[in-house]
């Protein structure tokens, strides 16, 4: 029987595969084709009728090969030509169909590029907090020792320790491989021939500071730069700033301030901007007499240890209470009169504790440190943000894919009916899934360069996204896109090639209830998620809002602070009185006490009259007479210095939480508190007055117990602005600076704006979180979109039959809004408890806070349900306005 014959009197849905067939025209000999073809379609449709379709097809396709030269070469080359007609195949299909539905491929790509490149973005910012300190060789190495002690309640927990603690470790502790040492030593003037410049990052550091931190030489030795007395090494942008293209090394600054001049030995890079520390020179500790002191009841030096790999800090961290004991204990009974065992059995804590390096930055809650801190929390935030929204445009993918998927039904039908087998059909959609992909993610890629500077200037960092520094950024990328191309792809491949031939033929598409089930999930998902972050960028913004309303004390508005007028020298006070007869000022005063932006600051350990024992850990805050008055702050009881009184150089005024810590409350008018240095000697104190509450630290903070002593703690001039003419008024003050011979600029900020800066980090989270949540929505209602857009396919004649028995637009509309406004309230009901517990945990990390009102969970959930009513209504009314007679024409 011939193969034609064969093939009209056979089912036309039992023949092989075409592309079999093309196998055999190309590889066989034409002398044996037709007895071939002949002899294997007879076995075919034998094994058709016994074992089905896929059974045959599999046995067919190895008859065939094994039919052709026997040689495995001759083998292998067919499946090569046959993989590579089929891949050519599969991609002129995909990018035919891609082109033909151009708003369902632009809806697509865009979704996901909007989701990838928020990832990315977040991706780099994740990426960056993390890579904190580790350019450092022996990053795993290093930790830092900081100070911790509670007294009665109050913590005390300061990055930097004692000047002999890196000596005592270094010597008593085997395992400590080498100690170093930093201090900050501020904003010097420093000169060179004739030129004067201000140095902005300062420090003193040990001579083997650049054997434990990798900051590359440019020239220089390493080990012996730092080890003379009043040498010095500079940062290359430095040495660029002031030396031009001259050779700075043996160069001599002259320091005036210090009175001392020293010798550039070496030049380095740039610190990294994702070091804790910053600073652009740095002098040999050696030239500094405070580094070699003996005493364990001053601190300021940053002191960090290097153990042995794989070491478990935690075991040294375990033995530091007895290097305590042993050197701190007879100081502290000097100065407090106690040792520190007595200090314990009062139910206090004292002790030298280890960090990481690698932790400084997301896991420090210390004051002192030597640059802004990260927060760990933030990084769990954006990345789940990054997760949620790469799922989110997966989501958004596979609905407007199966939306897409009834236009066709019959593509898939006829080819099913053409010998097509599934596996194949699921390769051809995934195929155009993973190429919408790649395209989204060279759009995405492209979205990232644009947005990079304005994200940069949200999250005030330094990020950049540069294939040639990290060459594993585009294999990565391109891994990234496939993988989620196959994810994005899998579901709606396997719904697309499970359709009947039959029932798509005639016109009838039937899909399992498990399948809606799932999309409609998926949406829930995607408002669940779109919610959550509504709701939470509107309790951040009340949060921040809240801090900037909120009461503090003091008043912030129109207050002047001009730092470093200690360079004023004896002319400081000639300043200042000219300043209190500017009819723009209404007042000024002279400290250094500044209750936001920087400010000294100190511990002050006091006991009252009536319990010797009770040791209270206060701040104190040295002020003049006109302190008071010039921050707005309010005496409750008692009275403020006077001139008048020459007993209030030993006079004291608490705020309320210091006279409540002594249990005076409103009675502590008259009581004496006394106070011992570090050499025992103690003054007492007589308290004259009271100040209501103020908060000289961030909310996240309780206010704690202060104390105000009468001092002029020189070197910053706070001044209260009465005028509008504020420019007018630092003109005159820049030119009495001048006019005094300052080499310093002239330089001043604002309260106000010192006070925003604190909270800063907080309202750079906000605004992104905000710009994630819109994009979040944005790319929800694209999948919701293709929901509906899919609905409306779904249930044309249904529509086209309720038009004809009279149903209106809005009759329609409201049939199709039911169904998903239940799907996005169902997401508010699982989404609102969640951000509760989420949010409730982010406020209590702050000491004052707002509470979480019900509205806003109410206002976000309309908002979603209107924004979900809007998407929804436009493929409503659309399918509302077709034709009845157009739809039912097939019926």
């Amino acid at each position: 029987m011939q193969p034609s014959s064969l093939k009209q009197s056979s089912n036309t849905h039992s023949d092989p595969p075409l592309w079999m067939d093309y196998l055999l025209e190309r590889f066989c000999a034409p002398h044996l084709l037709e007895e071939v073809q002949g002899d294997l379609y007879e076995r075919y449709y034998l094994r058709v009728r016994r074992n089905g379709i896929r059974y045959a097809n599999r046995l067919y396709f190895w008859e065939v090969v094994s039919y052709l030269r026997p040689s495995f070469i001759r083998r292998k080359k067919i499946l090569q030509t046959l993989t590579t007609d089929m891949l050519q195949n599969y991609l002129t299909i995909a990018f035919r169909n891609l082109w033909r539905r151009k708003a369902f491929t632009f809806l697509n790509v865009f979704g996901l590029a909007i989701g990838i490149s928020t990832a990315l973005l977040i991706m780099l910012y994740v990426q960056h907090e993390f890579s904190y300190d580790r350019f450092n060789e022996k990053a795993d190495q290093i930790v830092r020792v900081v100070f911790n002690a509670n007294t009665h309640g109050e913590h005390i927990a300061e990055s930097h320790v004692m000047p002999p603690t890196a000596r005592v470790l270094k010597s008593d502790y085997p395992e400590v491989l080498d100690a170093t040492r930093l201090r900050s030593g501020g904003s010097p003037l420093v000169s060179y021939k004739e030129n004067t410049f201000k140095i902005n990052g300062f420090a003193f550091a040990d001579s083997n500071f650049f054997q434990v931190f990798t900051l590359p030489f440019l020239q220089g030795n390493p080990r012996t730069a730092l080890l003379e007395p009043n040498s010095t090494v500079i940062t290359k942008e430095l040495a660029k700033r002031y030396f031009g293209i001259e050779d700075p090394i043996g160069k001599m600054l002259v320091f005036k301030e210090l009175n001392a001049t020293c010798k550039i030995t070496g030049v380095i890079e740039t610190i990294p901007t994702n070091s804790h520390f910053h600073f652009d020179l740095f002098v040999s500790m050696s030239s500094l007499p405070e580094a070699k002191s003996d005493s364990w009841m001053s601190s300021e030096f940053y002191t960090y240890l290097v153990l042995p790999k794989g070491y478990d800090y935690k075991k040294l961290e375990s033995k530091l209470d007895y290097t305590v004991d042993k050197y701190m204990s007879p100081q502290m009974q000097v100065a407090m009169g106690m040792s520190t065992k007595e200090f314990r059995q009062k139910g206090n804590s004292i002790g030298l504790f280890l960090q990481p390096l690698t932790d400084i930055h997301l896991h420090s809650n210390f004051l002192y440190d030597l640059s802004p801190a990260g927060n760990i929390q933030y990084i769990y935030i954006f990345s789940a943000i990054a997760i949620f929204m790469v799922l989110i445009a997966c989501i958004n993918f596979m609905n407007l894919s199966t939306a897409g998927a009834v236009k066709r039904a019959r593509e898939v039908g006829m080819r099913k009916v053409l010998g097509s087998v599934k596996s194949e059909l699921i390769g051809q959609f995934l195929l155009e899934s993973i190429l919408l992909t790649l395209f989204a993610l060279g759009i995405a890629i492209g979205l990232v360069y644009l947005a990079l500077p304005v994200f940069n200037h949200l999250a005030g960092r330094q990020l950049s996204f540069q294939f040639v520094e990290t060459p594993w950024l585009l294999p990565g990328l391109l891994l990234f896109g496939i993988l989620v191309g196959t994810i994005a792809g899998s579901y709606p491949a396997f719904f697309l090639s499970s359709f009947k031939p039959i029932q798509v033929l005639k016109g009838k598409l039937v899909t399992a209830r498990e399948s809606i089930g799932l999309r409609s999930g998926l949406v829930v998902f995607q408002f669940c998620v779109s919610i959550s972050l509504m709701i939470g960028t509107t309790i951040v913004y009340q949060q921040l809002s809240y801090i900037q309303n909120k009461a503090l004390g003091y008043d912030r508005d129109q207050v002047l602070i001009m730092r470093e007028t200690w360079r004023l020298a004896k002319n400081e006070d000639v300043f200042y009185q000219k300043l209190l007869q500017d009819s723009r000022v209404s007042n000024a005063s002279i400290s250094g006490y500044v209750p936001a932006g920087n400010s000294y600051n100190n511990n002050f350990f006091v006991t009252g009259e009536d319990n010797p024992t009770k040791m209270v850990k206060t701040l104190r805050y040295g002020v003049d007479y006109r302190y008071l008055t010039t921050m707005g702050m309010k005496i409750v009881q008692g009275r403020n210095f006077s001139e008048q009184f020459a007993t209030d150089s030993t006079a004291i005024i608490l705020n309320e939480t210091a006279a409540r810590s002594f249990g005076w409350n409103k009675n502590a008018i008259g009581h004496t508190l006394t106070n011992s240095d570090n050499d025992g000697k103690k003054t007492a104190y007589h308290v004259i007055g009271i100040v209501q509450d103020f908060h000289f630290r961030s909310l996240h903070e309780r206010i704690s117990p202060l104390v105000m002593v009468l001092g002029q703690n020189r070197g910053t001039i706070l001044v209260k602005v009465k005028t509008k003419d504020v420019s007018g008024l630092l003109s005159s003050l820049k030119q009495q600076w001048t006019a005094l011979g300052v080499e310093a600029p002239f330089e001043y900020s604002f309260l106000d704006t010192d006070f925003e800066a604190v909270y800063q980090a907080e309202q750079r989270i906000g605004q992104i979180v905000g710009l994630f949540s819109g994009l979040t929505i944005f790319v929800a209602c694209l999948g919701l979109f293709g929901l509906a857009m899919f609905m409306a396919e779904q249930r044309k004649k249904e529509i086209g039959i309720r038009k004809v028995v009279g149903a209106s637009v809005s009759d329609i509309v409201t049939l199709f809004a039911k169904d998903f406004l239940k799907l996005v309230a169902l997401a508010n009901l699982i989404a609102w408890p969640l951000v509760y517990y989420a949010m409730s945990l982010w406020l209590s990390d702050f000491a004052y806070h707002i509470d979480i009102a019900w509205w806003v969970f109410a206002f976000c959930g309309a908002s979603a349900i209107l924004i979900a009513l809007f998407t929804v209504s436009s493929q409503a009314i659309k399918a509302a306005h077709v034709n009845p007679v157009k739809i039912l024409r097939s019926e």
